[in-house]
């Protein structure tokens, strides 16, 4: 009866042992440096450069009345709230024709409109009721919009140079800045 006892007190041991666990755990401080972030792009091309817009001029009635683009959209990534300008790169067109020596055309000659405003801002003045010139000077088209990944807007141009000008390709560069304040 003692070797029983004995064995099964051994064996009770060897199992409590064995189910026995150490455990031991470590820790880390984990800091996120996060800067401020912003970017601007044009849906259309997923880029920074958007595709060409044509305003083709065909009729009298569009020398007359001008010609409007289709809406271009432009989103905006940014962890801050944002304002938007735009401005033309340079004062003048740049032509390409028959016509020697080149014609002068101003940027003041193609306006620019807010459509659509989906970045929890305000238009700024009169850019989202009526087209405004485009200059070489920023103008503040959005402001206060809410910071976020997928904050859109639309803008169309319309183009008004009526009969002062001849036949050939009038092209400029249009520049939209996202800048937080």
């Amino acid at each position: 009866m003692k070797k029983i006892i004995i064995f099964s007190t051994a064996v009770l041991g060897f199992n409590l042992a064995a189910n026995a666990q150490a455990t031991s755990s470590a820790n880390q401080n984990v800091a996120l440096s996060l800067s401020n972030a912003i970017s601007i792009t044009f849906t259309g091309s997923g880029t920074s450069t958007g595709g060409a817009v044509s305003i083709p001029f065909t009729t009298v009635s569009d020398y007359t009345n001008g010609v409007t683009s289709s809406g271009q959209q432009l989103k905006v990534q940014s962890n801050k709230v944002f304002n938007v300008t735009v401005n033309a790169n340079a004062a003048n067109f740049t032509y390409s024709g028959t016509t020697s020596p080149a014609p002068v055309m101003p940027v003041s000659n193609l306006n620019i409109m807010v459509t659509n405003n989906n970045t929890g801002g305000t238009i700024a003045g009169s850019y989202g009721s009526s087209y405004n010139d485009l200059t070489t000077t920023p103008a503040t088209i959005l402001t206060n919009c809410t910071n976020g990944g997928n904050q859109l807007f639309e803008i169309k141009y319309q183009a008004t140079p009526g009969f002062s000008y001849p036949a050939g390709t009038y092209t400029t560069n249009v520049v939209f800045t996202a800048t937080q304040p």
